[in-house]
């Protein structure tokens, strides 16, 4: 049986999800743009048309399993699944609202174990998928205001973990990219609650909360992430599977 050249990137409308749909399509993969957002995929789309590459827009409710099974079972088989999409809250843990800690746990953990269960007979069939999934290294250390992300983005690397154990032996990998500071349209979002929080102007969020905790003294750039989404969805990284791999200017070294 060949092997499917589609690659499907959820909440690829912005940011790093739309970096490494454009990724995938330069390294000639079909890819499935999908996002919350039409309009904002159609953009990715024709950003990777006008480059040479191929693509096609979704509107995805990653949290929605129907969505989820009905969007794959279309376009599938795929080769390459990466799980991006997601959004923020920031809030003390005392006056945190359950309807936005229910809302990102199902989007930023449910989401990629309804895509990846989604995705696995395909790639079963095919011997060989990519499973990638985008935690952050807020999945190996807490935030203050973040309980949620922080909650869901740990758990993301255990699902990974074990993803990756049954489904070694069909020749497919599952791996999670932990990025530090990129900035991007979430993260200029949250900017105003974390100066709330930790009592800084918002236009100092990022010189004196984020940039200081990076060796570097720099954002990643959103087309690292891309590189290293790419690296990992080819026949190079067929041995790295189960790995939460650090993409942080050396914030985080464990």
């Amino acid at each position: 049986m060949s092997i499917s050249r589609t690659a499907l990137v959820t909440g690829a409308g912005s940011g790093i999800g739309a970096a490494i749909a454009q990724g995938l399509a330069a390294d000639g993969h079909q890819v499935v743009v999908t996002d919350l957002d039409l309009t904002a995929a159609e953009q990715t789309v024709a950003a990777i048309a006008a480059a040479g590459g191929m693509a096609t827009a979704e509107v995805l409710d990653v949290a929605d399993p129907g969505m989820v099974r009905l969007v794959i079972e279309r376009v599938g088989p795929l080769a390459v699944l990466v799980n991006n999409a997601g959004l923020q809250h920031v809030a003390p843990l005392d006056t945190y609202p359950l309807e936005m800690w229910n809302r990102l746990l199902a989007v930023l953990l449910t989401g990629p174990f309804l895509t990846a269960q989604a995705a696995l007979p395909g790639m079963r069939a095919q011997k060989w998928g990519r499973i990638i999934n985008i935690a952050s290294i807020n999945g190996k250390r807490g935030d203050p205001g973040k309980a949620a992300y922080c909650a869901a983005k740990h758990g993301v690397i255990g699902l990974t973990r074990t993803a990756a154990l049954e489904a070694a032996a069909d020749g497919i990998t599952v791996n999670a990219i932990c990025p530090g500071f990129v900035d991007t349209p979430l993260t200029r979002g949250q900017l105003a609650d974390l100066g709330a929080l930790h009592g800084i102007p918002p236009d100092e969020v990022i010189q004196r909360f984020f940039l200081p905790r990076m060796p570097t003294g720099r954002p990643v750039e959103r087309e690292e992430v891309a590189g290293l989404v790419r690296y990992l969805a080819s026949d190079a990284a067929a041995s790295i599977t189960g790995q939460a791999i650090n993409i942080d200017g050396g914030t985080v070294m464990v």
